[in-house]
């Protein structure tokens, strides 16, 4: 290390030079602090705000077809119940774990019955409080009997849109409160197909 004298007469040190490292370090770390901020800030927006989802089945169609992609908000359960016509999506189950589903499998279906009401299915129908629903969203009318049932306090009753298509409340039970992870609210892909859902 060489020095030299500054005009008083004192030693001064010379800055060593610096490596290609420690160039690159310095022109990308303001680069990487600002990358870091994003990806924080995505974990704790997927994790507690909103997240996409994939379509993996057809048992929501015609609402939603296979390859949909879906954003799943998660911020309006805090603040109120869920309602009748929301489309959840939600982890399985204990019926359904015992069948062999993981906790990272998750389903989606439109909810029915709310916590306190009966729900039954004959001649097509599907019948909330002895009433005929109408609906307009759903694929084909149900082929199937089942109930009626009363849903019990903080569970829900969920079924496909494709109802004689579907791995839902019909065949595995109600769904806990606890389950559910948010509700569909717009569908970003197909670009033909965004919007609402």
């Amino acid at each position: 290390m060489t020095s030299e004298k500054n005009k008083l007469g004192t030693q001064v040190a010379e800055n060593p030079p610096e490596s290609w490292w420690q160039k690159a370090w310095k022109s990308q770390r303001e680069n990487l602090q600002i990358v870091i901020i994003a990806l924080s800030l995505a974990i704790v927006i997927r994790a507690m705000v909103a997240e996409p989802r994939y379509i993996p089945s057809d048992s929501m169609v015609p609402t939603l077809h296979v390859g949909d992609r879906v954003v799943v908000e998660k911020i309006s359960y805090y603040l109120e119940p869920p309602k009748t016509g929301d489309i959840v999506v939600f982890t399985p189950p204990e019926k359904l774990q015992e069948e062999g589903f993981t906790q990272d499998q998750a389903f989606i279906k439109r909810i029915i019955g709310l916590p306190g009401q009966t729900v039954a299915v004959k001649k097509g129908l599907v019948y909330l409080n002895d009433q005929p629903l109408v609906e307009k969203y759903i694929a084909e009318p149900p082929k199937y009997q089942w109930g009626p049932y009363r849903v019990p306090e903080n569970e829900y009753f969920v079924m496909g849109d494709n109802r004689n298509n579907s791995n839902d409340s019909s065949r595995w039970g109600f769904l806990p409160k606890q389950n559910i992870i948010g509700r569909a609210v717009v569908r970003f892909w197909p670009l033909e197909r965004i919007g609402e859902v």
